[in-house]
């Protein structure tokens, strides 16, 4: 008999803390330094749970569905309307967003993946959603669902454990203000690669004097550390090792040894398909960032890449990264 599925209720947060330990635990066996627990997981769990089942402001919409089966829950979906970034044109509204916090017991009966990932869907849509996206933890059950649902990969997070230490490598330097103009050029030619490879990341018309403004901002952050390489008036690339942010992670894990890199852009990136100079220049970005997280104590870090951004990827998983989540797309 199928389960029934339905919005979450408070009265479900006991049995839904226990589904999403059990979905951090999975997790945390496939990369335990990734996807470490916190040391009070479930009351992590509990408070996020009645926070987005109990508070009036919040600061973005979510929706959490569970499916029920001989009075027991047997399965959780969560999804949000995920707000568009400022630099991006956002013309079909906020994509509706699954969350990897989403677990399928093994009593559930078959069929519940798909019913929740259905009920999800169709939910999303209501709320306005034109665009719908689904992010995975690579190794976890959901893959496949999402793929018979006709999800196809968007962005890729490769991630990697054990960063190195070291010198500062020759040619890269921490950023000024003297670069933020030579920032901002770099980003758009990036702006321009992702849009090629996808109409999603259609460019907003003012992304320049926004990303500007968000950049002079971040340098004056305690919290990251941004580097770039070549003179101030022809420079080269950029990239900035922050704090990863409970988007990244969800609540059961800890974040505090988890760094981030979503903003990184080097000529020899430029073409998609294939590495300039054998990718030398945006190597040592990569290699400035992983040596500024090690020094901060943070002993693991994922990139943020477009899945179609082949030459990037080749970079990246060429410096020991491996894709740990994904984020797919369905229109």
């Amino acid at each position: 008999m199928p389960p029934t599925i339905r919005p979450a209720r408070v009265q479900d947060i006991p049995q839904l803390v226990e589904l999403l330990l059990a979905d951090a635990c999975e997790r945390r066996d496939l990369d335990a330094a990734l996807w470490a627990l916190a040391e009070d997981a479930a009351a992590q769990i509990e408070r996020a749970l009645t926070f987005a089942l109990t508070a009036e402001a919040q600061p973005f919409r979510q929706f959490w569905l569970v499916a029920e089966a001989s009075e027991a829950l047997v399965g959780v979906i969560h999804a949000m309307a995920l707000p568009v970034p400022p630099i991006y044109a956002g013309a079909s509204g906020e994509p509706g967003l699954i969350l990897p916090d989403s677990f399928v017991s093994p009593e559930a009966p078959d069929g519940t993946t798909e019913a929740l990932v259905a009920a999800a869907e169709e939910l999303l849509r209501k709320d306005g959603a034109r665009i719908l996206l689904s992010s995975f933890v690579t190794g976890a059950n959901w893959q496949e669902a999402f793929a018979r649902a006709g999800y196809q990969p968007l962005t890729l997070y490769l991630s990697r454990t054990g960063l190195s230490g070291g010198e500062q490598p020759r040619g890269v330097r921490p950023a000024t203000e003297d670069d933020l103009p030579g920032i901002v050029q770099r980003s758009d030619e990036h702006r321009e690669v992702l849009f090629g490879i996808d109409p999603f990341w259609a460019v907003h018309p003012e992304a320049d004097s926004r990303f500007g403004a968000w950049m002079r901002r971040s340098l004056a952050l305690t919290d990251r550390d941004m580097f770039v390489s070549g003179p101030a008036e022809s420079l080269e690339g950029y990239i900035i090792a922050q704090p990863a942010s409970r988007l990244h992670l969800p609540p059961a894990h800890d974040i505090a040894g988890v760094g981030v890199i979503d903003d990184f852009h080097h000529l020899d990136l430029t073409d998609p398909a294939e590495l300039a100079n054998g990718g030398a220049g945006a190597a040592a970005l990569l290699q400035a960032a992983e040596a500024a997280f090690h020094a901060r104590g943070t002993g693991t870090a994922f990139v943020v890449c477009p899945a179609g951004w082949r030459s990037k990827v080749q970079l990246l998983e060429e410096a020991g990264f491996t894709t740990a989540m994904v984020w797919s797309i369905k229109r």
